[in-house]
């Protein structure tokens, strides 16, 4: 398919090469995404397949409507959810599903993570929920997913599963994984020794606006 580049195959490799390097993910577990917006086809992980083991010839790409067009493998199990948040989501073009240590905590109490930080408001959002617990691979997760992210936050818990990161590009989706992780990490740390003090609502607001329409070079 002529459509079908390269450079988007071989970002899908390294990029699971760098979630584990970083300790985001073990095994064949997790799962990344690449949209092209000049397109619209899905670049995916394939499915069971060790990160330092695939490459680019091993990664399906996929279209919105649910349909491999391109690749000799099958993709994610995840890939309900993947394609249905891009369709939901113009903004996002990068979907990434990881198994950490300190999110994945929230999962298992089904306790939301709330804005402990500057970073996490601005670039994930006022917090992030739970969604409603399906099984992996389903449709139903899709819906759930979608739901739960809604038409804004960047990120979502699973229940007693892991964590849904996203962005508009790649390098965005894994900075969100890292402030989400270290969000986590404060929390839990915080309610160990005290009472933590969220940013209120006006501040969170504030913020937000601040870091879409006035931070940066461009702006």
């Amino acid at each position: 398919m002529s459509q079908v580049k390269q450079q988007l195959r071989e970002a899908i490799a390294e990029g699971g090469r760098r979630m584990v390097a970083q300790k985001l993910t073990v095994g064949t577990w997790g799962n990344l995404s690449i949209r092209d917006p000049a397109t619209g086809l899905i670049y995916i992980k394939p499915s069971g397949m060790p990160y330092d083991s695939i490459t680019a010839d091993d990664v399906v790409v996929m279209n919105g409507s649910f349909e491999v067009v391109a690749g000799h493998r099958k993709p994610s199990i995840e890939f309900n959810f993947h394609i249905a948040i891009m369709n939901a989501r113009s903004d996002v073009n990068a979907v990434i599903h990881t198994h950490p240590i300190y999110s994945s905590v929230f999962g298992v109490i089904q306790e939301d993570l709330p804005g402990v930080s500057e970073d996490f408001v601005q670039l994930v959002g006022d917090k992030i929920i739970n969604c409603e617990y399906a099984l992996p691979g389903t449709p139903e997760l899709a819906k759930n997913v979608v739901k739960g992210l809604g038409p804004e936050r960047n990120a979502l818990i699973v229940p007693n599963h892991g964590t849904i990161c996203v962005g508009a590009d790649f390098e965005t989706a894994m900075k969100v994984i890292h402030v989400v992780e270290k969000s986590a990490h404060i929390y839990i740390m915080a309610r160990s020794i005290g009472t933590p003090h969220l940013i209120s609502d006006e501040d969170i607001k504030a913020m937000q606006d601040f870091a879409r329409n006035k931070y940066g070079q461009d702006k």
